[in-house]
């Protein structure tokens, strides 16, 4: 969560336990979009996710990430109505699900809309270049899913929901930057970088809109891997080191995306170029910073403790092995290969929910057993 977002009436928001139902909706859109990319793949999946294969984009992306991202942005500004945002979104998850197919781009549509007034109710109440690009990246979203309502295929909007979730991370990496402030021309470039990034998704269609949006990528993860406080907090241990692991390796991944991208030279769906890009962007620069910030953003949306345990590697280890098994595959043009690397990052996936999931339990165990401790 974007801390120097929150209000001093985020106590007064949605109580803890309302979100869980919110967070639960968010994790439909998981579980049913991973069944259904491993549909895809050629995988046996039972026929809930099965059906809903050509649905695996908008799932992982509006029905999981909308919903999480719309709950952290809720939580921060404290305001009730900013809730009716992972409510719509989750319920898009459930009506893909449920077999109501052509009402969910309409819920993701107004779900995102209420996404972007939370996030200009931020930049309202604190103008910064961090909150523009936050409420820039919110922006993407429903332009994104207004164009699929409308008939675009999927393919054709992807630039705009992979420019929702990277200026999203991008704008609350900036936000952290506070404790090792950039310089002025520093601050100028990741400008330039997001003009670079917009100018490339309003130019998807064209011929040169792919390139220009994947340089725009790696001028971003090589900016983010310059001024990011991961370079100096990678040193520390516990939380703080496996954190900045997951930043680092993440931006890593990002760049290796842009790269692959600006070497296929376009959007277009079923080349192995395309593929490899949008997992590597997908996967490996969004699910590790998911991976990394578990343990904060859990405490501040549900206000439970997850502690940290050497364990949190294991799923990050798993991720990553994934995708370097499945971007073989996809230039090796094995698919076999291609095909055990997305079984593998269902496990990888498994494996963070199963991880965090321990965490919590050991979190309220210690909490318990903390009043015990005290009075002996």
């Amino acid at each position: 969560m974007t801390r120097a977002s929150a209000s001093p009436s985020s106590a007064t928001g949605l109580p803890p336990p309302w979100r869980v139902p919110l967070l639960v909706l968010g994790f439909v859109g998981l579980v049913f979009g991973t069944g259904a990319g491993l549909a895809r793949l050629g995988w046996s999946m039972p026929s809930s996710a099965a059906s809903v294969a050509a649905l695996h984009g908008p799932l992982m992306i509006c029905g999981f990430f909308g919903v999480v991202i719309s709950l952290e942005r809720a939580v921060a500004i404290g305001r009730y109505w900013a809730y009716l945002g992972p409510l719509l979104t989750g319920l898009g998850s459930a009506a893909t699900v449920f077999g109501a197919t052509a009402a969910a781009p309409w819920f993701f549509l107004a779900g995102g809309i209420v996404l972007l007034a939370a996030s200009l109710d931020v930049y309202r109440r604190q103008t910064a270049l961090f909150t523009f690009t936050l409420a820039l990246g919110a922006a993407c979203w429903p332009i994104g899913v207004a164009l699929w309502a409308a008939g675009a295929a999927v393919h054709e909007v992807v630039a705009w929901w992979l420019g929702f979730l990277i200026l999203t991370i991008a704008g609350e990496r900036l936000e952290l930057s506070r404790f090792l402030p950039p310089s002025p021309p520093a601050r100028y470039a990741f400008a330039a970088v997001l003009f670079v990034i917009v100018t490339g998704m309003l130019g998807a269609n064209q011929p040169w809109g792919a390139a220009v949006f994947a340089l725009g990528l790696l001028a971003l993860a090589v900016w983010l891997l310059k001024q990011d406080i991961a370079r100096r907090t990678v040193r520390n241990r516990g939380l703080t080191r496996f954190i900045a692991v997951c930043l680092l390796s993440g931006y890593a991944w990002l760049a290796v995306g842009g790269a692959t991208l600006l070497a296929a030279g376009s959007f277009a769906p079923g080349t192995p170029g395309y593929g490899a890009a949008m997992h590597a962007l997908a996967l490996g620069f969004v699910f590790s910073m998911v991976f990394g910030h578990a343990a904060i953003i859990f405490p501040a949306v549900l206000r439970v403790a997850v502690p940290y345990h050497p364990t949190f590697y294991l799923p990050l280890a798993l991720l990553h092995l994934s995708l370097i098994v499945r971007l073989a595959g996809e230039a090796a043009g094995r698919f076999d290969w291609t095909r055990a690397g997305g079984l593998l990052t269902a496990v990888a996936l498994a494996a963070f929910i199963v991880s965090t999931a321990s965490a919590v339990v050991r979190g309220a165990r210690d909490r318990a057993a903390a009043p015990a401790q005290r009075a002996r």
